[in-house]
């Protein structure tokens, strides 16, 4: 095929562009390979035969030759032979002799056959030369020189790949040929030393020819290696489009692209200067003090400068960033602009605590500034998330808020917003989330097409070797799975550095695609400041401590240039010190922490000026019933013509249309009108997680598809109203850690969106613990940065084993910051207690209270994450349901649903208050009645956990004085509520009385795998809530 393809190409009269451009264009299913194509300018006027569809012929022909030379006439046989001999199309051709021809006229033809060179040898050698620029495009970066300390190979491997030659530079003379004894004489490539002068015709797939299309084999080599074996390493070759392939090989193999003007040189080095004294000055003011310095890799702040600027040049204005702790207080001060005196006053152990909340470390905090970009003149605006010391959980936080960004600005294509992540090597290697989010790049509903992953590469873990850290040759290789291109560079080389960040810029500008920078540095300290790194890196060490700063390399390297004088250099040198020493001065009249100033989030227009709530009130969360019948008729429709839905579908909605008839809704229909009647309001609505269109217990159902037509899919909430804001329901992958970190960051961005993320079932929350952990529940306290985000959580014991039953309550209640021994004195106490808390916990029994708790959310005049326990069988439940008359005007969500029955109305003869939440109402109702005890027996529903109702429990306890007071759950005793719930049931009645348990005894799984055993255990747990003298002898 090789040899159809190069005659093929030289017949064709087309330029090295138009076929590329026909390939990418025409051929999208043809193997994906690089191909040789030779042009050549011949006239086709020249070659009458080729034009039209004679070339078709010219093919079969070919094909014929190359089976049997003899099977085509001798003029064809000349042709194929001298095109294939490097020979133009117009001078291949020579007439066939006439009849009349001598025998000796014959033979002299055939001698020109004869006389030209070797072809075999000759397409054998071009092809060897090819073959040798694909290995070093595809290896070359095993053989750069990445290591800033010379000690270590940035892959974990000191062999050089076996197909590349490397030159005399890298190799001594003796060893460079053997190789190429190795690699040539009878070898790999079956070159010869000879053929080192020899001049090859270059393909297509290279540009290392500039202007030239041949070059003699040595200068090839030297090419390449100048291209892909230096300071910069590039791995491309994983990716598989031609176009993208190309656009890369351009940047850097074209001789002499990576060229700098002066005044670029001298605004590098004054970036290094600001970036290694910022350093300095702090080592010089506190040197005990952990700040995990940048010292090792202070290329990293004019790196990050590269990146914005070039992405403020191509139109983006908005630059979302996350990283770690290491170099986060540099960046604040030389890439961010936080005023200087605001990070030097962290440092003073005097400084008062913060003014709200319980604040955080210096270098965990966030900032968000908007200013003019100085190299673009146009405004940018920055923003650093705050993060936890779980390296790499604010990822997928970043994606969240960057999509969030793009989103209510209209940006589909990112254009406008763009995010940038900083990693760690080892992290980045180690971390399970940095797959999970590298997954969300290319999701319709979750990409921000295009984030630039910068590694800082310390070639260290804390104490750990790669060597013990990582699998992979690079600690980048994961970037590999959506064919993100990866570019190492030597940190030590700016140049090289600023290049490859100006490649990365523009590749995210132009394919809207992630990128990985590999900044191979080292890490001068410690993991901190004060940490020993010689216990465990001797060798590394001594030879850190050897190593000459980066700062001072260049600047030597700029003074030999002529580039800038030793005054100059030692003037901005002054220059940035002097700003430092006058900003620690300013730094000591600062006396209170103001954590506000530390915001990655600001809400303009939501709260006071000073941070506050505009009010403490919450309206009413009721809805007109004309609203309810109109979101519950689009419910029950399909809004779309010529649309076929399913059959199962159809019964579904016709059971909704006749409950709308009936003034009665469900669990789904509830959940629809929450929505539904926000949307009206403006609110955005996000709903995402595992299987949430349809739902996972098939009830949802808010993405119709066509039955007949692939992918046509109706979201009828978005046809309720002329001017409603748009849903978004999304899918999500198979991720919880990841998806949820990303819900937690759009749901950053505004207040006026309800985000909620759903768990297929309520466990599955468990492997996103990080982002409940460290952002969630301690969130506002940290970093005064409120947030709404709902988490939908299926949970209840149906008999379906250990997993999937139970969400775990006991461990969100765990972490509310409630005092269960206080009985709290607020002013407004509902809205007052919600404000104070750090989350609300719910586990609703009715569709009528969900509905509130929703609309609730966004209706409060601040934002505080909310968990709804969700139910399973409840959902199809025939009692499960709610009037319209509990949604109307005046209503609200009910903390507390107290007893309404026979028990309510003679409330001195009940003998028993049953207090429980959720499903078990229906079960505890259902046994009560069969056993006539609802004159006895009163059941109190506790619709909010926490922030705990205490004024309304205190209530229903004191108006049963001679009732026994009991908590019934039907998770086992050291799970669900109990241990939350009894103290501070005790706490609202003085601790008068006992809070007597009724519930599955203590265990270590959720739930049992027998379904008799299941049985067994509630039928149990319900002989012992409605038998009265069950603690008697307990009491």
């Amino acid at each position: 095929m090789f040899h159809l393809r190069t005659c093929a190409a030289k017949l064709r009269p087309l330029t090295a562009s138009q076929t590329v451009k026909t390939i990418s264009q025409h051929t999208p299913s043809a193997p994906r390979t690089f191909q040789q194509i030779r042009c050549y300018s011949a006239p086709v006027a020249a070659e009458p035969f080729l034009s039209g569809t004679s070339s078709n012929y010219v093919e079969e022909m070919y094909y014929a030759w190359l089976e049997n030379p003899k099977s085509v006439h001798k003029s064809w046989d000349i042709f194929f032979r001298n095109a294939n001999a490097g020979a133009a199309p117009g001078t291949a051709y020579q007439s066939p002799p006439p009849l009349s021809t001598s025998l000796s006229a014959l033979t002299q033809a055939q001698s020109l056959v004869q006389a030209q060179p070797n072809v075999d040898k000759l397409v054998e050698d071009h092809l060897a030369v090819q073959s040798l620029i694909r290995a070093y495009q595809i290896r070359g970066h095993h053989v750069a020189q990445l290591d800033p300390l010379g000690i270590l190979d940035a892959d974990l491997d000191s062999s050089v790949p076996a197909d590349i030659i490397t030159t005399s530079d890298k190799l001594d003379l003796a060893v460079f040929k053997e190789r190429l004894r190795l690699l040539t004489v009878g070898g790999f490539y079956g070159l010869d030393e000879s053929d080192l002068d020899k001049v090859f015709h270059l393909p297509t797939t290279t540009f290392i020819g500039g202007n030239e299309s041949a070059l003699p084999l040595r200068e090839i080599i030297r090419r390449l290696e100048a291209a892909y074996c230096q300071h910069i390493g590039v791995e491309f070759m994983f990716i598989n489009d031609l176009e993208q392939c190309q656009w890369i090989r351009e940047k850097f193999e074209t001789p002499g692209i990576m060229q700098f003007t002066t005044d670029e040189k001298r605004t590098l080095l004054a970036r290094l200067v600001r970036s290694t004294r910022f350093e300095e000055f702090l080592h010089r003011k506190w040197s005990s003090e952990k700040r995990f310095g940048l010292e090792g890799c202070e290329v990293l702040i004019p790196a990050l400068k590269t990146i914005i600027d070039k992405s403020s040049e191509k139109g983006v204005d908005y630059v979302i960033m996350g990283m770690p702790h290491r170099g986060r207080l540099n960046v604040l001060a030389n890439v961010i602009r936080k005023e200087l005196e605001q990070i030097f006053c962290q440092f003073d152990s005097k400084l008062e605590a913060a003014d709200e909340g319980s604040g955080d470390v210096k270098y965990h905090l966030g900032m968000y500034h908007r200013r003019i970009n100085r190299v673009t003149e146009r405004n940018i605006t920055l923003s650093l998330v705050a993060n936890p010391s779980h390296l790499e959980a604010a990822d997928p936080v970043v994606q969240g808020k960057t999509k969030a960004e793009q989103f209510y600005c209209g940006d589909t294509e990112g254009k406008k917003v763009m995010s940038i992540l900083l990693h760690g090597d080892a992290a980045f290697a180690g971390q399970g989330i940095v797959y999970e989010t590298f997954h969300l790049s290319d999701l319709p509903s979750y990409t921000t097409h295009g984030t630039v992953h910068v590694v800082v590469n310390n070639q260290i873990g804390f104490t750990t070797d790669p060597r013990m850290a990582r699998s992979s040759p690079y600690p980048t290789d994961v970037a590999r799975v959506v064919n993100a291109p990866i570019f190492h560079v030597n940190a030590d080389d700016p140049e090289a550095v600023v290049y490859v960040c100006n490649v990365a810029a523009e590749w995210r500008s132009t394919f809207h695609k992630d990128v990985v920078v590999d900044l191979v540095c080292y890490r001068r300290n410690g993991h901190n400041e004060m940490d020993e790194p010689m216990f465990t890196q001797p060798l590394m060490y001594k030879q850190i401590r050897k190593q000459k700063p980066v700062l001072q390399k260049y600047a030597e390297m700029l003074i030999s240039e002529g580039v800038v004088n030793q005054p100059e250099y030692e003037e901005e040198i002054s220059k940035y010190d002097r700003i430092c020493e006058e900003a620690h001065a300013r730094s000591k009249d600062e006396k209170i922490l103001h954590i506000k100033h530390w915001l990655d989030s600001p809400w303009p227009g939501f709260f006071t000026l000073d941070g506050q709530p505009r009010s403490m009130t919450c309206p009413s969360t009721g809805l007109n019933e004309d609203d309810l019948t109109h979101i519950g008729k689009v419910a029950s429709s399909v809004p779309v013509e010529d649309f076929t839905i399913h059959g199962g579908l159809s019964r579904i909605l016709k059971t909704r249309g006749e409950m709308v008839k009936n003034r009665t809704v469900d669990w789904a229909l509830a959940e629809y009108m929450a929505f539904g009647s926000l949307l009206k309001e403006g609110i955005h609505i996000r709903l995402s997680g595992q299987d949430v269109e349809r739902g996972t217990f098939s009830h949802r159902h808010h993405v119709l598809h066509d039955q007949n037509v692939d992918k046509r899919t109706c979201i009828p909430m978005n046809h309720l109203w002329p001017n409603q804001a748009p849903y978004t329901v999304c899918n999500s992958s198979l991720s919880e850690y990841g998806v949820l970190g990303f819900e937690l960051g759009f749901a950053m961005a505004s207040p006026n969106a309800l985000v909620l993320w759903e768990a297929q079932f309520g466990d599955f929350h468990n492997t996103a613990q990080c982002i409940i952990d460290q952002f969630i529940c301690p969130g506002q306290a940290k970093w005064v940065r409120q947030n709404g985000i709902v988490l939908l959580l299926p949970h209840g014991m149906e008999g379906m084993g250990p997993e999937h039953s139970s969400a775990r309550p006991e461990r969100f209640l765990q972490m509310c910051n409630d005092d269960p021994d206080v009985f709290p004195k607020l002013d407004d106490f509902e809205v007052r207690q919600l404000y104070d808390c750090n989350w609300i916990v719910v586990n609703c029994s009715t569709p009528a209270n969900f509905f509130h708790v929703l609309r609730r959310q966004i209706l409060l005049p601040f934002r505080k994450p909310l968990i709804i326990f969700t139910p399973k069988s409840l959902l199809r439940h025939p009692e499960a349901r709610s009037s319209f008359d509990d949604m109307l005007p005046g209503t609200h969500f009910l903390r507390v649903i107290p007893e309404s029955g026979p028990a309510a109305q003679n409330p001195a003869n009940v003998k028993r208050v049953l207090f429980c939440t959720g499903k078990v109402y229906y079960e505890l109702t259902r046994e009560r009645k069969a056993l006539d005890m609802e004159q006895d027996v009163a059941i109190t529903r506790v619709e909010q956990l926490s922030p705990f109702p205490f004024d309304l429990l205190q209530q229903e306890a004191l108006k049963y004085p001679n009732a026994e007071l009991v908590w019934c759950q039907e998770e086992h005793k050291n799970q669900g509520y109990y241990d939350y719930v009894k103290p501070r049931l005790r706490t609202t009645i003085d601790r008068a009385k006992p809070v007597w348990y009724a519930g599955r005894d203590p265990a270590a799984a959720p739930a049992t795998g027998n379904k008799k055993t299941h049985v067994t255990e509630l039928q149990r747990f319900l002989d012992t809530a409605f038998n009265l003298a069950a603690y008697k002898d307990l009491s």
